[in-house]
């Protein structure tokens, strides 16, 4: 496939939206809309580890999703598990390194230790970073950063006013990542539903009506070429923003 990219994100953030809606409009259970999804899954990010994007992050389960009915939640915890076991090596041949944000703590066991275990796996990895939200909440990833900070701040004995956006943003899930430049939304809703509420101060977001199951890597090319037309001026005029090479 050509591409003709003339710039690619650095960090890619999808929403992957639209399985239960794919189901529906097939009379089919809301699990086979997620099975469809993991498929999806698996062209995007072969996709951008072909075309060298550095950071993928994909919201995967949000701490609001625990209140789906737990035959949903159990089926999209087996799916989990089912990507982790089926793409592991493929992701180590590929140099794709797994991360998590989130609060991977309240998965079940087994899924932890199989997280874990592929996060272990794929730790040298130096290709691609393929970063999954997981019981993901932006409100609370910043609540919890700030209670990492004042604990620090309380041991160390840091000083009042040394608290700065770069100091703060180490505390984050996403510390040591770039922050998003471009956002994908599937499935035509068109809101950031609590995602990386911080980190996308600056992103460029990309909606489109396309269910996540039916996204395609011909979709995503567009989006990001869509994002490469686009003049990044984060607050400055044209000129100063072009010689800073952010356009």
């Amino acid at each position: 496939m050509e591409t003709g990219f003339n710039k690619l994100p650095r960090h890619l953030a999808i929403i992957m939206d639209g399985n239960g809606r794919w189901a529906q409009r097939r009379s089919l259970p809301r699990v086979e809309g997620h099975r469809k999804g993991a498929e999806a899954v698996r062209r995007v990010v072969r996709a951008c580890r072909k075309w060298g994007i550095k950071v993928l992050t994909l919201y995967a389960f949000s701490l609001e999703n625990w209140q789906r009915p737990k035959e949903e939640v159990d089926a999209l915890m087996d799916l989990l598990v089912e990507f982790l076991q089926s793409e592991k090596q493929e992701m180590v041949e590929n140099g794709i390194s797994l991360r998590v944000i989130g609060r991977p703590e309240d998965l079940p066991s087994h899924i932890q230790r199989i997280l874990a275990e592929t996060i272990e796996a794929t730790s040298q990895n130096g290709k691609m970073i393929l970063n999954l939200a997981l019981s993901y909440s932006g409100r609370s990833e910043i609540l919890r950063a700030f209670e990492r900070y004042l604990k620090d701040a309380r041991q160390k004995g840091v000083e009042p006013g040394g608290l700065t956006e770069e100091v703060f943003s180490s505390y984050l899930d996403t510390d040591g990542l770039p922050e998003p430049d471009l956002l994908i939304r599937t499935s035509g809703e068109q809101r950031i539903s609590n995602f990386l509420l911080w980190q996308m101060a600056y992103t460029e977001i990309y909606f489109t009506e396309t269910l996540w199951p039916d996204f395609t890597e011909e979709e995503l090319a567009e989006a990001i070429k869509d994002y490469g037309r686009r003049e990044r001026r984060f607050g400055r005029i044209p000129r100063q923003a072009a010689s800073c090479g952010e356009v």
